[in-house]
């Protein structure tokens, strides 16, 4: 069997805060370019893109319901890709396929688990928007705003980190429905950028604004119908201030429960119960079955120039630390890739 060097991001530790490029080291190895007879199901592929999300921060504790677990000291660190399927001894791929899902980070990977993986059939636009937009983050989006958030036209829409890959589609999606959108980023550029390229209504930098209820109040005097919540915290208390009567709160991933013993705490679960607010936290993996009618809904959109979309992405697999760095400080100029080879 053929073997072929395999270069490696590899966690150096238990990440703790966000993660840096020190946290991670490059290492090579060797690996088959065929599978053995005894890996049923597996399949061999060799990375592409390689995708640098948020949740990659939370994924350090052990959390049993998790799908996976991004940093394990001194093994690769898991994540997103683009993949292109080198050998297969599983039914439903064959060697040529180009898929997206869970996978290493490294030039080649074995994967054992194939639930996450799903095949790309529109290849007439680009592979790596399959990290993003066609991808994850933009199924996350797509399930969180139409099937949690029910939105209809005319909602006042409120999306915070509106410049990251779930933020800025679900912002042009509530665009293209008719509603009236603001969002908020971290800098002045990426402020500009919501509101000349993505189309928002509004948008502000809430690393400027010092009261988020009165910016809030500003930019939706009748209050709000949908919050799309990326962010939680002082963002998510503001929010809860100026929902209107049967708004909605979606939220990415898992909520914190509010502290009954503040005053705080028991203010917001009253206006809760008198608002009728509806606050659902949702997990992506639970709405994959939609993949193919969110397709059918996004690539015309994309097709048609109705959506826009931008990437930072990184070179070669050796800038991935740097990258996934640079994403959690603010310095990516759009979603967060990095290209480790061509097809």
């Amino acid at each position: 069997m053929a073997e072929v060097s395999n270069k490696q991001v590899v966690a150096a530790r238990d990440i703790t805060g966000n993660p840096k490029e020190s946290d991670m080291y490059l290492k090579s190895s060797t690996i088959s370019l065929e599978l053995p007879p005894e890996a049923e199901n597996a399949v061999l592929v060799k990375n592409l893109y390689l995708s640098c999300d948020p949740y990659m921060r939370g994924t350090r504790g052990k959390d049993v319901k998790r799908l996976f677990h991004s940093f394990t000291p001194d093994s690769p660190i898991v994540g997103y890709g683009v993949c292109k399927v080198v050998d297969s001894k599983h039914p439903g791929f064959k060697k040529g396929d180009l898929v997206w899902g869970v996978t290493k980070w490294e030039e080649y990977s074995v994967i054992t688990l194939t639930d996450s993986l799903f095949k790309i059939e529109h290849t007439d636009v680009p592979l790596s928007y399959y990290t993003g937009l066609l991808g994850m983050p933009g199924m996350t989006a797509y399930a969180g705003f139409y099937e949690v958030g029910a939105p209809k036209k005319g909602d006042y829409v409120f999306v915070s980190s509106a410049f990251g890959a779930v933020g800025q589609l679900v912002g042009q999606l509530a665009k293209l429905m008719g509603c009236y959108v603001v969002g908020s980023a971290g800098s002045k550029e990426k402020v500009e950028i919501l509101k000349n390229k993505y189309g928002f209504d509004g948008a502000f930098n809430y690393k400027e604004e010092h009261d988020l209820d009165a910016t809030l109040k500003r930019f939706f005097p009748e209050g709000i119908d949908i919050y799309f919540d990326n962010v939680g915290g002082d963002t998510l208390e503001a929010a809860l201030i100026n929902m209107r009567r049967r708004g909605r709160i979606v939220v990415a991933g898992m909520i914190s429960q509010y502290e009954l013993d503040e005053p705080q705490g028991i203010k917001n679960l009253l206006n809760i119960i008198y608002k009728q607010i509806k606050i659902e936290a949702f997990i992506v993996f639970d709405y994959y079955e939609h993949y193919p009618k969110f397709l059918e809904i996004v690539v015309p959109y994309i097709k048609e120039g109705k959506i826009s979309y931008v990437e930072d992405i990184a070179e070669g697999i050796e800038k991935a630390p740097a990258a996934l760095e640079a994403m959690f400080t603010g310095r990516s100029a759009g979603k967060q890739v990095v290209l480790v080879a061509n097809e």
